[in-house]
């Protein structure tokens, strides 16, 4: 049996790389460039290339290696096959079989958000957890849904697709998949900061978000400083995502929801009211779910990907 595998993390600026041991170990991290230039067509190139210069590097022989899992960021199904990932200016193609061509080794692909959900569920904020939804809250609003210690994919490779649930009718604002009223509006990084500014804007209250810079940090930072207006955003924040969530839970039952992104650096005080609401509207019998914050951070997807391979 091999002794090694790698991770790979596909984003739009760099490509995360990990060396893993086969008993899950990782020994070895590493970023190369995203090159995007002709549609994107050096990016398998330059991850094979990668992979074969660790080995030598190492003098790791071909043989002690189980396979590379990969995230990237688009739709990937059951096959391996990838359905755009826009900002890498791909097409459809069966990524799968690209890699196993330009590497001879065993490839496995997912969409990075449902790899790093993955991975939080193996080695994070859902460790031990079988049935566990990850949420990440960055820019924009992704995440991951784990059901008996597998990554929901679904029929087209868009499973999981939360930051786009449907949460409000009188939304004019276009999100950015071009629907009105998605969660990703409300929860995400700019969300929250659009939220602030329209609380800031129907309100003559004194804050001191009227000083300063508004963002998601700046809000909860004012929220911890006992805020007026702040715990007002936070509270509306916290009522669409725990809406969001609970809608989650009735179609999944997840013993815990773990929360990541750039936003959940705000910590427990971000939890304390997404649960409040999560328990206001969740069906009866999933009010038990747990709430813990992402430990593995900007490592999640790495380990995730790690993780298609070992799982076998």
């Amino acid at each position: 049996m091999g002794k090694y595998c790698f991770g790979v993390d596909v984003g739009g600026t760099t490509i995360k790389m990990g060396l893993f041991s086969s008993s899950g170990d990782l020994l070895e991290n590493w970023e190369i460039p995203t090159d995007k230039s002709e549609q994107g067509k050096n990016i398998t190139r330059d991850i094979a290339a990668a992979i074969e210069q660790k080995l030598k590097d190492r003098g790791i022989s071909r043989a002690d290696v189980l396979g590379v899992g990969l995230g990237v960021p688009g739709p990937v199904d059951k096959n391996g096959v990838v359905y755009q990932a826009v900002n890498l200016g791909w097409g459809n193609f069966n990524l799968q079989n690209e890699m196993q061509e330009l590497t001879g080794f065993l490839v496995k692909a997912g969409n990075d958000a449902n790899v790093a959900a993955l991975g939080e569920q193996w080695k994070g904020g859902g460790k031990g957890c079988d049935d566990m939804v990850f949420v990440t809250l960055g820019t924009g609003v992704g995440g991951g849904i784990i059901i008996n210690g597998k990554m929901l994919v679904g029929s087209g490779g868009a499973g999981g697709e939360i930051g786009h649930i449907h949460l409000e009718d009188n939304e004019t604002e276009a999100c950015g998949c071009g629907n009105f009223g998605c969660l990703e509006q409300y929860a995400s990084a700019t969300g929250i900061t659009r939220l602030a500014n329209r609380k800031l804007s129907a309100s003559d209250k004194d804050s001191v978000l009227r000083h300063e810079t508004v963002s998601a940090k700046s809000v909860f930072d004012a929220v911890k400083a006992g805020d007026e207006l702040a715990m007002e955003v936070a509270e509306e924040f916290g009522e669409y995502l725990g809406k969001g969530l609970a809608i989650i839970a009735d179609v999944s039952n997840p013993k815990v929801f773990v929360i990541g992104g750039g936003v959940s650096k705000a910590g427990d005080v971000l939890i304390s009211y997404v649960q409040k609401y999560y328990k206001k509207y969740v069906f009866h019998a999933n009010r038990g779910a747990l709430f813990s914050l992402a430990v593995l951070e900007n490592d999640a997807g790495i380990y995730g990907a790690a993780k298609l391979i070992l799982e076998g």
